[in-house]
């Protein structure tokens, strides 16, 4: 093994997590799970397929300007240990890997995820990409154990793909606050958030010809048969992708095609499902430059730099903690 690993989530204590959402979400007047749920080994796959298809821009925007940028966002950064939260295959993470080796600051990659498995598969194909590289895989959810992070060195921590969009206007406010608190004066944070565009287009890129989204959005059932001892049959829901106009974002919904009673032994409920009736799986905001600013600037953080404001269809924002 080229690579050292601390787990903070064990398998039961997912399994707990995941009980605790259930119990939470599937039993209110409307129904919802968190979207964490979709990345289980066959989930972590699925998006990376999604990433690649042609309606899913995000990935290819932001990529671009990652490359565009990522040596005038390590001379900014200046950093020795890149932290990457959310870090699923690793894929975007050689650009700035990269970036930092060739100005002669790395040391040290921290990917941060929640899918052990899909973790050190990725850590291991790295490790032998950059052999000088040291590292350290935290396995954890960035609600409970941000703090938990290696915190010496003067650290990057990137949060990419858009993946904040998946919290509501008050986590997204806790999480950055929290993120804030573990962050040193010398710290920096990088940013992906997609923008406000073209419905259409956004209502596309959560809605595939081919259907993989569809797949990945019916895992989360799969996940929660597999978990919980649930009895969900997934064919019986259809995957919906909608554009809410007054909160400006995505919903990933599945739409129950008929009445379904479905029983959750390992959380010990049953719920109802009337026809038509929708889970509310994911939400996916979009923003605005401006937004991005101020909700970063309330929460403690001063942006250094934009890349992308001018296209509005992605947006890099590097910034450090006020103090």
């Amino acid at each position: 093994m080229a690579y050292t690993i601390d787990v903070h989530l064990s398998p039961e204590e997912v399994r707990n997590q995941m009980r605790a959402d259930a119990l939470q979400g599937l039993q209110g007047d409307t129904k919802s799970i968190p979207p964490v749920w979709f990345y289980d080994e066959r989930g972590s796959r699925l998006f990376e397929e999604i990433t690649q298809l042609p309606e899913y821009y995000p990935t290819r925007a932001e990529r671009a300007l990652l490359e565009a940028h990522a040596a005038a966002i390590a001379g900014l950064s200046k950093a020795d240990t890149l932290v990457e939260l959310g870090a699923g295959a690793c894929d975007k993470t050689r650009v700035l890997l990269t970036a930092l080796e060739q100005a002669g600051v790395l040391t040290r990659y921290v990917p941060f995820d929640v899918s052990d498995e899909f973790l050190r598969s990725a850590a291991t194909t790295l490790s032998q990409e950059y052999e000088a590289l040291d590292i350290h895989l935290v396995i954890g959810d960035f609600h409970q154990h941000l703090a938990q992070i290696p915190s010496d060195g003067r650290r990057m921590v990137a949060f990419l793909g858009g993946t904040i969009g998946n919290l509501d206007p008050a986590q997204r406010a806790r999480f950055l606050f929290d993120l804030n608190c573990t962050m040193s004066s010398e710290d920096s944070l990088l940013l992906g958030t997609d923008l406000v565009k073209d419905p259409g287009r956004l209502v596309a890129a959560y809605d595939d010809a081919a259907g993989v989204t569809a797949d990945f959005n019916r895992n989360v059932l799969h996940v929660l048969n597999e978990q919980l001892g649930a009895d969900f049959d997934p064919d019986n829901f259809r995957h919906v992708a909608l554009w809410n106009e007054e909160h400006q974002w995505i919903e990933m919904r599945l739409r129950a095609e008929g009445a379904a009673e479905v029983s959750l032994a390992g959380a010990g409920i049953t719920v109802r499902f009337d026809e038509g009736e929708d889970l509310l799986t994911e939400i996916s905001a979009k923003f605005t430059p401006e937004r991005v600013e101020r909700e970063l600037s309330d929460a403690g953080f001063v942006v250094e730099e934009m890349w992308g404001a001018e296209d509005g269809e992605f947006l890099l924002s590097l910034a450090h903690p006020y103090c």
